[in-house]
Parts: C-alpha cells; sequence; structure tokens
C-alpha cells in the first residue's frame, strides 16, 4: 500500500513539473523516481548522456530511457524525435535521452512508466508479454519475412489493437519501432543449420518463447539480462548470444564472438511508451505535436536501422568475425508452433495467431 501511495505521489508531481514553466530539471541518475537506476561506469559516458539532453528553453520534458548504446539505433530514432518534438511544439517541448540502461532494464523503466514516475520508454517487446499476454505471439519465430512485412501488420489493425491494451498498465503505445531480426554469435564455431547449436549454451531475452525455441533447435537457452551479457561472453559463461545486428555492432559484442550467423529467427520489434498519466496531462495541441514526432521518427528509425545492419555488417566483417548467411528454409523447418506454444506455456490468442500467420 505504502508503495501505491508514493507512486500517486511521484506521479502527480512529475505531471505538475510537466505543465509548469521553468528551466531543464532533469532527475538525477539513482534517485528515488527510477529505483533501478544506475550511474555511468565512465566520463565519456556523462558526456555522451549530457549530449542527449533537449533544448534548456523547453519548458515540458520527457525522460525517455532504453537500454541501448548512444551510437544505436534506438537512440537515434530518439534524438530525431527530440528535434521533431521541438519543432512541432515551437520548442515547448523535448525529450531527455537516458541510453546504457541508466533508468533501469526495460521491466524496471515499463513498470515506472505504468506507475507515472517516469514519462517514457523505448523497449523492446521482451517484457511486454509479462504485462499484456497477446504481445507473446509477436515472439513466435518466423512469423515475417520481411521487415516490411512486419511493418504492415505492425502499423495496421493488429499493432493498433495491441498497442492500446497497455492502457490496461497506465500506458499509452506510441508506435512500433525496429529493434530487427535477431541473428545468433558465439565463439566457438561457425552456426549454419541447427545441428550446429546443439550443445551451445545461448544467452536469450528473459522471454519463455525465445528459450523454448532455442531449446527446441538444440541449444541450451540461457536466459540473462541485457546488462550482464558482456561479462558472461567474456568469461565464457554462456557459448553465444541472440541478438539484432545493430545491437550487436553498436554494443560492440563482435569483439568477444567472432561468428555471427544470420538466421533472422525472430523478428523483434520495440514499443515507444509514455504513462497515462503524463499524456492525460497534456492539451490536445502538445498531444498532436507528440503522436506526429513519433510517427515520423518512428520512419526515419527504421529507415536508419536498414541502412546501419548493412554498415554493421561490414563493420564486423573487417573486424575478422565471420558472418555467415543461412538457409532459413532448413531452419523454419525445424520449427514447430505447437511445441514451442506448449513448451513456454504461452497462453496464445488462437485467433490472433491465425490472423498474423495468414
Amino acid at each position: 500500500m505504502k508503495r501505491k501511495v508514493t507512486a500517486i505521489l511521484l506521479g502527480l508531481s512529475l505531471i505538475a513539473s510537466l505543465t509548469a514553466c521553468g528551466s531543464k530539471q532533469p532527475a538525477e541518475q539513482g534517485t528515488t523516481d527510477a529505483p533501478a537506476a544506475t550511474a555511468p561506469a565512465a566520463s565519456d559516458e556523462t558526456e555522451n548522456a549530457d549530449t542527449l539532453m533537449g533544448s534548456d528553453s523547453a519548458t515540458v520534458r520527457f525522460k525517455v530511457g532504453t537500454t541501448t548504446a548512444p551510437e544505436g539505433h534506438y537512440v537515434k530514432g530518439l534524438i530525431e524525435m527530440q528535434s521533431l518534438l521541438e519543432e512541432y511544439s515551437n520548442g515547448e517541448m523535448t525529450l531527455d535521452i537516458y541510453p546504457n540502461s541508466q533508468l533501469g532494464n526495460e521491466r524496471d523503466m515499463m513498470e515506472n512508466v505504468g506507475m507515472g514516475v517516469q514519462e517514457m520508454c523505448l523497449v523492446s517487446t521482451g517484457p511486454i508479454p509479462n504485462f499484456v499476454s497477446d504481445f507473446a505471439v509477436l515472439d513466435l519465430p518466423y512469423l515475417f519475412e520481411t521487415a516490411d512485412d512486419a511493418y504492415a501488420v505492425l502499423d495496421g489493425e493488429i499493432g493498433t489493437n495491441l498497442l492500446s491494451q497497455l492502457s490496461s498498465q497506465g500506458i499509452v503505445g506510441l508506435g512500433f519501432w525496429e529493434n530487427g531480426f535477431r541473428d545468433v554469435t558465439n565463439d566457438t564455431r561457425e552456426i549454419v543449420t541447427p545441428e550446429d547449436l546443439k550443445g551451445m549454451k545461448i544467452r536469450t531475452m528473459e522471454n519463455n518463447v525465445h528459450i523454448a525455441t532455442y531449446e527446441a533447435l538444440g541449444a541450451t537457452a540461457t536466459p540473462m539480462a541485457w546488462g550482464e551479457i558482456f561479462t558472461a561472453l567474456q568469461q565464457g559463461t554462456v557459448d553465444g548470444q541472440e541478438n539484432p545486428i545493430a545491437i550487436i555492432e553498436s554494443a560492440k559484442v563482435y569483439e568477444v564472438q567472432k561468428y555471427c550467423s544470420l538466421i533472422d529467427l525472430f523478428y523483434s520489434p520495440c514499443v515507444l511508451m509514455i504513462s497515462q498519466s503524463v499524456y492525460d496531462g497534456l492539451s490536445d495541441t502538445q498531444k498532436e505535436a507528440l503522436t506526429k514526432a513519433a510517427d515520423e521518427a518512428k520512419t526515419f528509425q527504421r529507415e536508419y536501422s536498414q541502412s546501419y545492419n548493412e554498415d554493421a555488417i561490414k563493420t564486423m566483417e573487417a573486424a575478422g568475425v565471420t558472418v555467415t548467411e543461412v538457409d532459413k528454409s532448413v531452419w523454419k523447418s525445424a520449427i514447430n508452433y505447437d511445441d514451442i506454444i506448449s513448451k513456454s506455456g504461452l497462453k496464445v490468442d488462437q485467433a490472433l495467431l491465425d490472423q498474423l500467420v495468414k
């Protein structure tokens, strides 16, 4: 009960600060409004964070957190949205961007946004099924053939209906941005077919569908928070990991993993979220500017992500990484949705799944 009262009071305080005039006052890292926040490990990271603050003159500020690096495609999209939001609001509104898990992991940030103690976050769909079960259907392997297929679904009726369900958590979903197709790296051997995965310990997200899929392919799935992975790879706690190319390259995973296989096992979107209480405190004009900036930044971020992937693969190859194209039909033939749904405990809306597959 005490936590709920505190959250309500903090939420009311944030709403008041958003609508008040004054100079920029972003909350300090590690204060009570972000209980899982961690301080930057080095001075250059602090400098990067400082450059991601919005215009000093903006009077309505949204603190937005993500777990990815400042150089990555999440943050590049948020920087674009920051510029657009300042333009469309005539300088009144801006984003203060906190990368590298400075405001906590994805689940922490989503909870904080829902409680109104953090304004915004951009997170993968990994933790969302813990709050809205229907999102889990997006985690099934080989659901989309191409990124364009995914965009058509996520920007259409299915995606709109999924985003609307976030209201049950006190969250407004502003759109599906791009994380990307998830590929696998390791430092042991080249992975060409599912047979090559057998016996390997592969880090996955803390996601039951991903875990069940990798185990069905013969690997030992090891769920692990993103912030722990680099050390685990260095120390050999796991043999490999899976992530979109943009994350693999921007986080420099390739420095400790010399094999990357483009299996495109899952298409992983991310979701831009804002607290319902914060959103409701905005005027209609402010909401319009926010929505317009978010929509245009989404398009920019997707295009940037596709271009980034091409350059990232070249960067990894230049660093000595073996990047392997695979025959995806072989991988798809090893996938059985019924088995994965059963082993993962996924409570799937069969009508939704049928609609997606169709």
